[in-house]
């Protein structure tokens, strides 16, 4: 007897599979991988900022724990 596992796809895994389906050249899939960066970059920012801003952490607390990084 044996034991498949299922796995079931995400949507934007299934999506991905359609952009494969035509092929795309080395280019397109550069292009396409730094769309996906820029856009997962974005979000983070975004998700980053509201939880600096829910916890009251400015800019310059930021910065100040750069600089101790860094020393």
């Amino acid at each position: 007897m044996t034991n498949q596992a299922s796995t079931k796809l995400s949507p934007l895994q299934l999506e991905l599979l359609k952009i494969y389906s035509f092929q795309p050249t080395e280019e397109e899939l550069r292009e396409l991988k730094n769309l996906l960066a820029q856009f997962f970059a974005h979000r983070f920012a975004e998700k980053a900022a509201k939880a600096a801003k829910a916890n009251n952490i400015t800019d310059a607390d930021l910065d100040k724990w750069l600089e101790e990084d860094e020393q």
